[in-house]
Formats: structure tokens, C-alpha cells, sequence
């Protein structure tokens, strides 16, 4: 009988930390890049002490908040074959990215604008870029594998131009929409 108890317990405070985890990045999501605990806790519908019981701090919460982000892009993500021909590879990866980074984006912006005071943002962002580094790697390795002693400063200029400051710059600071249109 305790085992239950215990079990019903758990699986209980599992479905709280999930709620206030989707609420935070529902909220994210609807454009309140800095939500409070306050608001968290209201959208999740449980307390502030409930909020705080579960993640000790702001950096918990976005710590598991980052692992939910990373489980919803695996289920957007499809691999682009590697044997394809280069222009095909090209053309593919870059509409998953755009297709990721306008899915995303507002969880992106929100990260990006806490990264510099948030270690654990900071620790989520290495994650990603870890990610589409091996993308990168896997998908190109015949190019990359050409290319010689460059090889690595290529991957870097790739990973670079896939993530989100690039993403930004087009979309926010040149106008571009998704199909690179609209700047100046």
C-alpha cells in the first residue's frame, strides 16, 4: 500500500514539474520572453511555493525547460540523407533549419536575451550547438573530408550561420522572410 502512495506521489509531482515546464515555455512561446515565477505558476495552475518546491531557482527550471525544447525539436527533425547529391543536401538542411528556427524562435530570443547572467542557458546553448555540429559533420562529410586542413574552420562557418544569432540577424536586422526575400 505505501508503494502505491509512494508511486501516486511521484508520478503526481512529475505531472507538476511538466505543467509548470509547459507553461513556461507556453508562455515563451506567446510572445512574454521574461515570464515571472508569478506568471508561471498561474498558467501552470499551481502555486508560487508549488513553482519553487519543484525547481529551486530559475536556472532549474530552464535547465529542464531546455531538455523539453530539445525533445520537442528530435520530433521535428527529420535527418536529411547523406546521399544525396550536395544540392539537394544543401537545399534540405536548410529548410529544416528555417522550419526549426521559426518553430522556435521565440524560445530562442528568450534564451538568448537571459544567456549572459544564466549559466544553464548558457550550458543549454553548448547542447545545441554540439547538435547541429554533428549534423553538420555527418551531413558534409564528403565536402568536409575535401576540404582538408579548413576543414574545421568550414564546420565552424556552417554551425555558425545555422544557429540562432544568424537566424536573427536575417529575419530581425536585414527583413528577410524565410526564403531570403524582402531585405533591402
Amino acid at each position: 500500500m505505501t508503494e502505491a502512495r509512494v508511486d501516486g506521489r511521484t508520478a503526481r509531482a512529475e505531472r507538476t514539474r511538466r505543467a509548470i515546464v509547459e507553461a513556461h515555455l507556453a508562455l515563451i512561446s506567446e510572445g512574454d520572453l521574461r515570464p515571472t515565477g508569478e506568471r508561471i505558476a498561474e498558467r501552470a495552475g499551481v502555486s508560487l511555493r508549488t513553482l519553487w518546491i519543484n525547481f529551486k531557482d530559475m536556472e532549474t527550471l530552464f535547465e529542464a525547460s531546455g531538455i523539453q525544447v530539445l525533445e520537442r525539436q528530435d520530433a521535428e527533425f527529420i535527418p536529411v540523407p547523406a546521399d544525396l547529391p550536395l544540392r539537394q543536401r544543401v537545399d534540405a538542411y536548410c529548410r529544416q533549419r528555417a522550419h526549426l528556427m521559426q518553430m522556435f524562435a521565440p524560445i530562442f530570443k528568450a534564451a538568448a536575451m537571459r544567456e549572459p547572467t544564466s549559466p544553464q542557458l548558457r550550458r543549454n546553448r553548448a547542447k545545441h550547438i554540439g547538435r547541429v555540429r554533428r549534423e553538420v559533420e555527418d551531413l558534409f562529410a564528403p565536402e568536409l573530408e575535401l576540404a582538408g586542413p579548413g576543414a574545421s574552420e568550414l564546420v565552424d562557418a556552417l554551425v555558425a550561420s545555422s544557429m540562432w544569432p544568424a537566424w536573427s540577424m536575417f529575419r530581425d536586422g536585414l527583413g528577410l522572410d524565410v526564403e531570403g526575400r524582402g531585405g533591402r
